[in-house]
Formats: structure tokens, sequence, C-alpha cells
């Protein structure tokens, strides 16, 4: 604890009413340093310190791609990516994924699973799966659930649950508020999709998670040298390897499809994964520094914790990340009106995005759009622009 220092000023000083000028040399302490004001109250506006404003200015993101020409992009993908995996504080896993078929029927064109693997050394999972009626091997896409602060259902959200009337319920009103009542898994095996979706750590079979209980969650993983972010992101890329491992997936044809938080472990599997051919995300993409203003949801904490390693900003920014994915197909969306990101956010972040593509002279393989009037949706008429982009990269490409 710092002090402050009282001296005894001369009698002479006091009698007179003068009393002597500082030394301001001494007071600036080191050679260059100005003390700050005293600032009052610290934190303001919803989580954010005071000094929220400088701390930005000093994210400069040196690894970014930008910045790092002279290494080649390749050697740059290598550093960026280690450095993401260093941060997520979660080994790579290498465990068996000993893949268990424990139910399976036919349904309109395809063939409804369910199947338990090993997602990590440490959970057994159950999955929903749907695969296209026909010989194989199938172009494939592992589908990414969104939040929503709605932890009943997971793989649900995507993927129509043919083995829980409840579930289905509380599902078909997820898909008619957000997908135009489609589920998008069902909607990609229809066109051919072998699709895949695994609930994350919170949600579904794996549920037991309230919005409150968010924090304590990540906190106690954090004590336990572990990391609520890096485990989702972990766990995203072994389903990425698992689906490669399928007999009837053509492992050469593999996309990530997400929606809102979906859209975020989207992009971050392609960044972390070689399995990802291919990636659709749809509405969670932009600069960090336009992200972090009063009112913005992420300063509310909670949820945030799914999408926070710790120092990652201190290296890279949010597209930065999404870029090490270069340059492999990706196709980015977001509503003009989706209160969740800044207009100059998404602007900011496509515009990294496509400066890196286009210095792999892959232009033409990133998709970025602003849909006007839409808000935080991925409603029919995204999702077809979306489907026979897939078809362009994946069928055809």
């Amino acid at each position: 604890m710092k002090r402050r220092a009282f001296v005894t000023l001369p009698t002479l000083a006091l009698a007179s009413g003068h009393l002597p000028a500082p030394d301001l040399a001494a007071a600036a302490g080191p050679a260059g340093f100005a003390a700050p004001e005293f600032e009052g109250p610290a934190v303001v506006d919803g989580g954010l310190p005071v000094f929220a404003e400088q701390l930005k200015a000093e994210l400069d993101f040196p690894l970014a791609w930008s910045r790092n020409r002279r290494l080649g992009f390749r050697t740059w993908q290598r550093r960026a990516r280690a450095k993401v995996e260093e941060l997520l504080w979660q080994p790579e896993d290498s465990s068996p994924f000993d893949v268990e078929i424990v139910d399976e029927q036919a349904h309109d064109g395809y063939r409804r699973r369910l199947v338990l693997f090993n997602v990590t050394r440490h959970s057994r999972v159950r999955a929903s799966m749907l695969v296209p009626d026909g010989p194989g091997p199938f172009p494939a896409a592992l589908l990414l659930h969104d939040h929503g602060a709605k932890f009943d259902i997971g793989k649900e959200k995507l993927i129509e649950p043919w083995y829980d009337d409840t579930r289905r319920a509380s599902a078909q009103a997820w898909a008619q508020r957000y997908f135009s009542g489609r589920f998008i898994g069902d909607e990609l095996a229809r066109r051919g999709y072998a699709v895949l979706a695994v609930d994350a750590l919170g949600w579904g079979d794996r549920g037991g998670l309230t919005y409150e209980g968010q924090q304590a969650l990540a906190s106690n993983l954090f004590n336990l040298g572990s990391s609520l972010s890096g485990l989702m992101a972990r766990e995203d890329v072994r389903a990425a390897a698992m689906l490669a491992t399928l007999p009837e997936i053509d492992r050469r044809r593999i996309a990530a499809v997400g929606f809102s938080l979906g859209g975020y472990r989207a992009w971050q599997v392609a960044a972390l994964s070689d399995h990802i051919a291919a990636t659709v995300s749809a509405c969670w993409m932009t600069g960090l520094k336009e992200m972090m203003v009063p009112g913005n949801n992420t300063l509310r904490g909670q949820s945030a914790f799914f999408m926070l390693h710790p120092g990652l900003p201190r290296y890279l920014d949010i597209p930065d990340v999404a870029s090490i994915a270069a340059p492999r197909p990706m196709m980015v969306l977001d509503g003009e009106t989706d209160p969740l990101f800044t207009a100059a956010g998404v602007e900011v972040a496509y515009a990294k995005m496509q400066a890196v593509w286009a210095s792999q002279r892959a232009r033409h393989r990133l998709s970025t759009k602003v849909w006007p009037g839409l808000g935080h949706v991925f409603v029919r008429e995204m999702q077809d622009e979306a489907f026979a982009w897939l078809d362009h990269w994946l069928k055809r490409g």
C-alpha cells in the first residue's frame, strides 16, 4: 500500500502564511511519467472502467496479417494459430472417438441418427446426425448452435429432435423465431449434405446451466487451469475431426455452419481446424474495439465467457482470428439492424478480412454481406443464398 508522506513545514513559513513551492520534479516520479489525476468512481457505463478508451488505444493487434506480411502468409498463419491455441488453455486431445450409433431411422430422403462419441478425454456426448440416402461419400456440415440464453435445447435448434416431444416443441418455436420455421440441418440434408450437431457444455443433453450461472462455471474452469471458451473451441475442433473419420463423409468437403454464437464458433473452428473446407457464419462478426462500447450486450458479462480468450486481444482482433482460415471459402452474413453489433464494427471486420483474402488472390472466396432491414436472424432468404454458395464450393467448386 502506498502511504501519503506528511512533511512538517518550517515554523517561519507557517507564520508568514506562505508555503514552500512544491518540488514538481520529485512529484512527477520516473522521467517521462506523469501521474494520472484522481479519477473518482472507477467503473462506469455498465462494467467498463473509466480508462477503457486508454486500454483500447493500447490494442494494436501486433500479430495481425497486415503487420506481418514480411513473414509470408503460411508462416503468419502458423504463428497466429499457435497463439490462439496457446490461449485456449485447453491442450490438444487425441483421445479415440469411439463412435457408436445408438439410434437410426429413415426419414424423407435421409437417415436420422443419434451417435455417441468422445468429444474430449473427459466427455462422451450424444450428437444428432443426418445422412442422405445413397452410397456417398457426401459433403458434410458441422452445425454449431447459438446461445440465446436458452439451454434446454442445443443441437435441437439445428436438427429437429425426433426423440423427444418436449424438446421438439421448444425447438420448433426457436426455429420459427430465428430461422423462418426451418431446421437448418434438415434442410441441408434434403440438399444432399450429411450434418452433425453436438451440444456445447451447458446445453441440451449437457444442460443444467442457467444464465446467471455462466460466470461461476467460467470462473471455476479458470481455477481448474482451464477455460470455458477454450473448451468450446477445442470441442468444436474435435467434432470436425470426428466427422472427417466417418465412411459416409467426403473429408475434403466439410463445412462449418452457424448462427449467432454458432456463427462465432463457425469461423473459429475454421481458423483452428484443417478439416473445415468452407464456412458460413451468420450474425457474429465485428471489430473488437467497435464492439466494446456502452450498451453492447457483451458488456453484460455472463454469455461473453463462451467467447472470451484471456489475453488474445493483445495479439489479434476478432477478424484477424477468422482470417487464419484464409484462403478457404467463407461467407459472413450480418443483419443491418442487428442490435448486438455496431455498423462500424461490422464494416471494420469486413474490411480487414477482405484485405487478407485479397492478399492471397482469393477475394472471390470471401463473401461478406449486410442484409438490409434484417436483425439478429438467419431467415429463409439468407439461408437460401448461403446454401447455394455452399453448393458452389462443396459440390461444384
